[in-house]
């Protein structure tokens, strides 16, 4: 009896020693690893600031993110931008007492560790506390027991810095959701295409979901999956009574219903104009460094960059030109099956040949063999060989196996197009589509190409004549061939350009020979004026591109930019003082202190009575010249390509391009308070459509202009005008031609019989 008792106590001692032991060991582990013994710990001010990698926004003039700069597509949120029903949902489900503990849940633990499987030891506040600082779980047992001592340290010391809050704001911000969507703003706006505060509950329980995994339960690839994790979200939260047994069976119910929304560089609204804002901020950095002389970093440093873009005219510019493109490229594939060197024309094989293989070596594939070490054999091979790739198409990205040559002429036959807003009196440039897509087609139409722009620049030859002659619009010249000897302004040969429609004779006022574009007219202006004043104002008005005093320009002979255009154009329409476009209002640091305000650099080019002038012949081109089908019933091809009628009355000035064979169509519109250009091309000047009916500006370009303009004019909310150009209290140049006919048909004698 005696030695059962003692070997009973033996016992007893054995549990105690086990415990005290254990718990000693504990301990002496977390003695240790609070003092640095595990490794590094974070110091008090990496607790206060701890590193992590934010996506610096790109915010529109209406308060719209449209794009970010990322290493890490992070943009952090306060706790009080987080709905309530996530904030439910993250505790129902991964950390129950959440608001009980200080860092860490000694029930759970050893619920953990007495029944394996019953459910995750790790706080919230450990979990952030690995994210942030101890990294992600070793495999080795040893190594992953040492390192969660770790992380109770950290989440002690993280409960002690922060707030329930403020922890619960920094775990969502930094969890990484997959997609692209890094922390809780990237997720809500890239799977639901919201912002936090808008979520659901059901939304909110399916992003919870994903904190368990987001690799295994990705909604993109695994929906049935992650429908039934958000489900069990949603029981968690009825165990925890955040919502009824009634909710929550009407809530599983639901499909996921993501409205996917990717972030990259390529994808979202604006892309061409994000990748030109880019490279200027690269500059920007160099200039404008941190105060502890580093530059910053666009990718990590989370600033905030203030653009004129409106997202909603962006969104207006994206769909007229998709809407009008998608269109247009149908009658060219239709045009092409009967051209024999199709997509160009007025060209041997050998040109056609070098055209594919400049378009091989400037392409990226290319560029990456060259790196590698690949002979020109090897890259020849690779390039003929066919394999498996996505390819743009109008009716969505299609997958196909194709070699990277026959790609090359694929591409080929896509026009592409460009269109570029900007408020005249301010020089914010409110929509830039610089293509069709920018993931296919990187080239940018409206600041990276210079192309002929034909007709359009023939107002800034009239617009010399005005301010320089004071020529009035009723004043009239012959119709009749000019021209310009040899030796005059330089030029080698006598120069006597044609009316494109062959049509002579007669007087035409100069608001008939702009409305009608008729070359001889402009060819007898530029004499009277001299082409070195055209380019004088040109220049003065916008153009930056070196610009040839050569009479020839008066028909547009020059290759300029889109971005070169409108500019130009608003001058006009800002009663000619010139503005500087301006892409930047504001840039702020993550902190929201400004490090840079812009504001508008202007010059004055033209008298204001001489702009009116301007824009007053310009208005006779929508009102009974090219740009009359802005205006009228008129169709061309039946009303497929054009999609007319569109039926504007309001005061508009316009100029329509067309250049030689076709090769470029180009439209400038102006209302008082907006000016837009739209240029339509191919990539090679031999790419276009035979004749001028499809080929001509008026029909490739002119109508994207049109739907972009009804979109912006049905959205009240942006206050396009529709009232009449305003017109300068002191105007001494006439621009009544009907008044001025009439006068002169009452001078004329009773009887004619004289003449």
């Amino acid at each position: 009896m005696v030695k059962e008792k003692i070997s009973f106590r033996k016992y007893i001692i054995w549990f105690w020693a086990l415990i005290l032991g254990g718990v000693l060991i504990l301990a002496g582990l977390f003695f240790t690893a609070s003092i640095g013994g595990l490794g590094d710990l974070p110091t008090f001010e990496e607790l206060e600031n701890p590193q992590t990698n934010l996506a610096t926004e790109v915010i529109s003039s209406d308060g719209v993110t449209i794009g970010k700069y990322a290493t890490e597509n992070r943009t952090p949120v306060h706790f009080n931008e987080l709905p309530q029903n996530l904030v439910n949902a993250l505790v129902a489900t991964e950390d129950e007492r959440f608001y009980d503990h200080s860092g860490i849940d000694f029930k759970g633990t050893a619920r953990a560790v007495l029944k394996p499987g019953s459910g995750g030891a790790s706080t919230i506040t450990q979990q952030l506390a690995r994210m942030l600082f101890t990294g992600p779980k070793s495999r080795n047992k040893i190594k992953r027991v040492l390192q969660k001592v770790k992380e109770w340290v950290v989440a002690t010391k993280l409960e002690k810095q922060y707030t329930k809050q403020e922890i619960i704001a920094m775990y969502l911000n930094k969890y990484d959701f997959l997609n692209q969507a890094v922390g809780i703003r990237s997720a809500a706006r890239i799977y639901f295409g919201k912002e936090p505060k808008e979520l659901e509950i059901h939304e909110s329980a399916m992003l919870v979901g994903m904190l368990k995994n987001s690799s295994y339960f990705n909604p993109l690839r695994r929906e049935a999956l992650v429908k039934q994790r958000r489900n069990v979200v949603l029981l968690q939260m009825t165990k925890n009574d955040f919502i009824t047994e009634e909710e929550k069976k009407s809530l599983q119910q639901l499909p996921l219903e993501l409205n996917y929304t990717p972030e990259s560089h390529d994808e979202g609204y604006a892309t061409y104009f994000r990748a030109h804002l880019q490279k200027l901020m690269r500059t920007w950095v160099k200039n404008y460094p941190k105060p502890n002389g580093e530059e910053y970093n666009i990718f990590k440093d989370g600033l905030k960059i203030y653009v004129t873009i409106d997202s909603r005219m962006q969104k207006y510019a994206e769909e007229a030109v998709t809407e009008h493109m998608a269109n247009l490229q149908s009658y060219f594939f239709k045009e092409q099956k009967y051209n024999r060197t199709a997509p160009f024309y007025d060209l041997e094989k050998e040109q056609i040949d070098r055209i594919y293989q400049r378009a091989k070596r400037n392409s990226d594939r290319y560029k990456r063999l060259k790196a590698v070490g690949k002979t020109t054999k090897e890259i020849n091979k690779i390039f003929s060989t066919k394999t498996k790739m996505k390819v743009f198409s109008w009716k969505g990205v299609r997958d196909t196996v194709m070699s990277p040559n026959d790609s090359i002429r694929y591409y080929k036959h896509f026009l592409r197009s460009g269109l570029l807003s900007i408020t005249p009196e301010t020089g914010h440039i409110k929509a830039w589509v610089g293509g069709i897509n920018n993931k296919f087609f990187k080239y940018d139409a409206v600041a990276q190409q210079k192309r002929q722009v034909g007709s359009t620049f023939k107002p800034f030859v009239y617009a010399t004549a005005i301010n320089q002659l004071r020529m009035s619009p009723c004043d009239k010249l012959p119709n009749i061939r000019y021209t310009i000897p040899k030796g005059k302004y330089g030029i080698p040969e006598a120069w006597t350009p044609d009316n494109s429609s062959e049509k002579y004779g007669g007087m035409l006022t100069l608001k008939e020979g702009l409305a009608g574009s008729i070359n001889t007219i402009s060819a007898n202006l530029i004499d009277k004026v001299a082409p070195e004043n055209v380019v004088r104002l040109a220049k003065a008005s916008g153009i930056e591109t070196n610009i040839r005093a050569n009479p020839s320009i008066a028909l547009g002979a020059v290759d300029l930019s889109l971005l070169e255009m409108v500019s130009a154009y608003s001058t006009f329409a800002n009663r000619g003082l010139r503005v500087k476009p301006m892409i930047i209002t504001r840039i702020e640091d993550k902190n929201g202190t400004v490090l840079k305000d812009f504001v508008s650099e202007t010059q004055e080019v033209l008298s204001e009575e001489s702009a009116y002038v301007i824009l007053n012949l310009l208005e006779g081109v929508t009102q009974s010249g090219s740009g009359i089908r802005l205006r009228t019933d008129w169709s061309s091809g039946g009303g497929a390509v054009t999609g007319f009628p569109y039926n504007f009355t309001n005061p508009i000035a316009g100029k329509t391009g067309t250049t030689q064979n076709q090769s470029d169509g180009w439209f400038m519109g102006i209302v008082p308070n907006l000016a837009t250009g739209v240029w339509t091309g191919g990539e090679d000047r031999a790419t276009h459509f035979a004749g001028i009916a499809k080929g001509q500006g008026a029909t490739m370009s002119l109508p994207t202009w049109a739907l972009f303009m009804k979109k912006c004019y049905a959205d009240e909310s942006l206050n396009i005008s529709v009232e009449e150009f305003e017109k300068p209290e002191q105007l001494t140049i006439d621009i009544n031609c009907n008044k001025i006919e009439e006068e002169d048909i009452q001078k004329l004698p009773e009887d004619d019989t004289d003449f």
